[in-house]
């Protein structure tokens, strides 16, 4: 199955009191990459996120962004550092007798100094808000998996229309080649017949020739390259990840054209070895957005 490796896909869980939102945006990349973005609170839940994503996606980046609104995702408690308090109270104390003062030290006094309160968090024992979460992420995941394989499916159709159109060149590249021999054979007597009297030595003309049609035969290449077409076409038909696959064959279909265009030696076969590799150039484009 082609499965493009571009996608977007929200979805949504709640409850009575919490509502979770994932967002998920997928792009090309080599490799399978994951960057979450979500409450520091749900980070204990990072791993089971990337677990069930790896259930749908296994290859590209995904952006995965999680966000909760309503409970609280932790309890806050005041806590008081007694210790520095009775420091402080002591110091106040010592001042007075040091110095004779009589005012005494209020509890207002004490709510000016800031850093004997503190503030903790913990993290709000709440199984209801994890199973929001996945049952969120899942429904993102399903709704990004729809939208990649829906695009999936137009590479595919447009990736065997380029197909097509270059198994037609191979067809129009193995009727020129014949008479690319032929052709040298009469510019070569042409040009012998110029610094001669017109007596040709037949037998070296033909030695030429068959030299010359050994350097400029195609066929190997052309044979090559439908062998490829044909692994390109099963390759689309397979249900696992075929990207890399994919690579490897328009690379190597580029290494046939490039020898061809290399051993053309004719304004014909020279004029669609380039539609040939243009239509190569559109395929690795979007061989490069597959699964």
């Amino acid at each position: 199955m082609v499965v493009s490796m571009t996608g977007y896909g929200i979805g949504l869980a709640e409850n009575a009191d919490i509502k979770v939102t994932v967002e998920i945006k997928t792009v090309n990349h080599r490799f399978c990459e994951y960057h979450i973005r979500m409450p520091r609170q749900l980070f204990v839940l990072e791993d089971k996120v990337k677990k069930k994503a790896n259930e749908y996606i296994r290859r590209g980046r995904a952006e995965i962004l999680i966000s909760v609104a309503g409970g609280a995702l932790a309890d806050k408690r005041l806590k008081i550092d007694w210790p520095l308090v009775d420091q402080y109270i002591e110091a106040m104390n010592e001042l007075k007798a040091k110095y004779g003062l009589h005012s005494s030290a209020s509890v207002q006094d004490l709510l000016q100094i800031g850093d004997i309160f503190s503030v903790e968090e913990e993290q709000a024992a709440n199984e209801s808000l994890e199973i929001l979460v996945l049952a969120a992420c899942e429904a993102a995941l399903i709704n990004v998996s729809n939208m990649r394989i829906h695009e999936g499916g137009e590479l595919k159709n447009d990736l065997s229309g380029q197909l097509e159109k270059i198994n037609m060149i191979i067809s129009s590249l193995r009727t020129y080649a014949p008479a690319v021999s032929a052709q040298y054979m009469e510019k070569l007597k042409a040009r012998i017949s110029e610094f001669t009297t017109g007596i040709i030595d037949e037998t070296r003309l033909l030695t030429e020739v068959a030299i010359f049609a050994d350097k400029a035969d195609i066929n190997e290449e052309l044979t090559r390259l439908s062998s490829h077409l044909i692994q390109f076409s099963a390759t689309l038909e397979k249900e696992e990840p075929i990207g890399r696959q994919l690579d490897f064959l328009v690379q190597e279909m580029n290494r046939e054209a490039n020898t061809i265009g290399s051993k053309a030696n004719d304004a014909a076969i020279t004029k669609e070895v380039v539609e040939l590799k243009s239509l190569l150039e559109k395929i690795k484009e979007q061989a490069q957005n597959i699964e």
